[in-house]
């Protein structure tokens, strides 16, 4: 076979490759969207890579926990090689969007992964303690018996509790509260738990925060 041949032969070559590897990234990301496990794991028996991201820089475990494609979830974390750890443009992990939504059954899937609970910043516990249903409550629990921090701190020094005290459930706030979250802290803008329960007028809220506090203090002998 003649140099050039062998050279357009090469350049052919190239060519299929990459409208083949086109084609499987507009499918896999295609398949995401319509929670279709079965295209992704096909996808990845011919080695195409669990770790790509979207033209928006997002990889595909993310998209599929935003979107509640479960069985998509499932199929990418059936992938050795996956990164439980790829992190989006808000430096979010899969395990921060799976405690967000509420999804307990992706929390025990990425924590069984070695998910990192404690990532500097914000992380899993200051989302679940931001929910609103039971499902959150459930998260913030089994985060803890995993050993999260209780009191990590955000960029700004908000902590759990404080994310409990304006968003979260009574159950939430009080788990976080019966299980040692500090109530005196304050964030890099002088705010405690109970001011952020009381500017958005939650009077409940700060009152169960106050009742800790108070069964806190040391009991003072009577005179």
């Amino acid at each position: 076979m003649s140099l050039q041949r062998r050279s357009v032969l090469a350049l052919v070559l190239v060519a299929v490759t990459a409208t083949a590897q086109a084609g499987s990234y507009e499918d896999f990301f295609t398949a995401i969207r319509r929670d279709d496990g079965a295209a992704i794991s096909a996808l990845l028996r011919r080695g195409f890579d669990p770790n790509t991201r979207d033209p928006k820089g997002q990889v595909g475990l993310s998209m599929a926990l935003q979107l509640e494609s479960h069985n998509a979830f499932m199929a990418l974390m059936g992938a050795r090689q996956l990164n439980v750890e790829a992190r989006n443009a808000q430096d979010e992990s899969p395990l921060m969007l799976a405690a967000i939504k509420g999804n307990i059954e992706a929390v025990k899937a990425l924590i069984a992964r070695d998910a990192d609970i404690n990532k500097p910043g914000w992380t899993a516990l200051h989302y679940a303690a931001s929910g609103t249903t039971p499902e959150h409550t459930r998260i913030l629990a089994l985060l803890l018996e995993n050993h999260a921090y209780i009191d990590a701190a955000s960029p700004n020094g908000s902590t759990p509790l404080m994310m409990a005290a304006q968003y979260g459930t009574r159950e939430a706030l009080q788990l976080l509260l019966d299980e040692g979250a500090d109530p005196a802290l304050k964030n890099q803008l002088g705010l405690t738990a109970t001011d952020f329960a009381l500017r958005v007028s939650r009077s409940e809220a700060a009152e169960v925060i106050a009742t800790a506090i108070r069964r806190r203090q040391p009991n003072r002998g009577k005179w």
